[in-house]
């Protein structure tokens, strides 16, 4: 194919310039060789495009034809070839983002928003699934999820910052039920939960300082599997879930939500930004990961400090702990405490 190429190019210029000569010249070549590059072509295509004798050359019919179409053929992959150089210099078409729901509507969303008024000329199409998808077979260009570990893939991957979950509850439903003060005091609260790749839905890994105890949950009145929809549970007084820093710092601001078990929060993860290769990066993931360090990162660690905040705020003194597995009461659903 790449001498096919060179010999098409070459007899587009000889019809164009109207001697092998004058081509040879151009190429800095001899015009042996150029003949050579035309009866190349003519053999590949069992037929003559051009007639010559030692003074003078004439395209042929079929040749007049050919040139036509090659001139037309060479114009659309010089363009096609342009555009895809371009592409990883400058930003512009359609990227396609996959965002987990807790993420995309916090932050990423407005995010993007951001990014698409920075580049006019990227049109962005963000899709919001639990789990990550398949980003090559189904044709997105970027995940952004949270994960306490990435399994081991072909993807790229680029931290953009941290989180973790704490339990909260509405004002409503604490003054209803009273405000929990230990560990063990949640076997006499609704405890609503929340499927996510982060951990499972029926064991809250609660950790202060560098202990954690492992609360398992054996019956809810209430389980989502949306970030958003466990909020608005929480919100309409149905108990206490666990929300991310960057889903619930708006609302502990309001005094919408309060935190339960202040001095205590789930396991820490990473948000992460993940992408098929690194090779001859698209121009638009490339100016995407970069607006993405520039504002959702910051956003991210803004919100964890806002969380912070909240937990000096009516911390209770908890239970001691001893060592090993601690057993407590069931009731209501709720079965054990384990320190891990």
């Amino acid at each position: 194919m790449p001498d096919f190429l060179h010999n098409l190019r070459t007899f587009v210029r000889v019809v164009e310039a109207g001697t092998f000569t004058a081509v040879a010249k151009e190429k800095d070549t001899t015009a042996a060789q150029i003949s050579r590059a035309i009866s190349m072509l003519e053999e590949e295509m069992q037929t003559v495009v051009l007639h010559r004798t030692t003074r003078h050359l004439s395209v042929t019919e079929v040749g007049a034809r050919f040139y036509e179409r090659a001139k037309a053929i060479l114009a659309d992959l010089d363009n096609a070839t342009d555009e895809a150089r371009n592409a990883t210099q400058t930003p512009s078409g359609r990227i396609r983002v996959h965002a987990a729901p807790g993420l995309a509507y916090s932050s990423v969303a407005s995010v993007l928003a951001g990014y698409q008024a920075k580049f006019p000329d990227v049109s962005v199409e963000l899709k919001i699934e639990q789990s990550m998808p398949s980003l090559v077979e189904d044709g997105y260009d970027l995940s952004i999820i949270s994960a306490t570990q990435l399994p081991d893939s072909v993807y790229i991957s680029q931290a953009m910052g941290a989180a973790y979950a704490v339990p909260v509850a509405s004002a409503q439903y604490l003054a209803r039920r009273g405000h929990p003060r230990t560990l063990t005091d949640l076997a006499d609260h609704l405890l609503l939960q929340l499927e996510s790749p982060v951990s499972a839905p029926d064991e809250w890994h609660m950790q202060k300082g560098a202990d954690t105890q492992v609360w398992t949950i054996t019956r809810t009145p209430f389980r989502a599997n949306s970030p958003e929809a466990l909020r608005a549970a929480i919100l309409a007084g149905a108990g206490i879930g666990t929300l991310a820093t960057y889903s619930v710092a708006d609302d502990l601001v309001t005094g919408r939500l309060v935190r339960v078990l202040p001095q205590y929060h789930l396991r820490p993860f990473t948000v992460f930004a993940v992408y098929p290769s690194r090779r001859y990066l698209d121009a638009k993931v490339r100016t995407l990961l970069e607006h993405l360090r520039a504002t959702l990162s910051p956003s991210l660690a803004s919100a964890v400090e806002v969380v912070e905040r909240y937990a000096d705020k009516g911390a209770a003194e908890d239970m001691p702990v001893e060592k090993g597995a601690v057993r407590v009461k069931e009731a209501r659903g709720t079965r054990r405490a384990k320190r891990r």
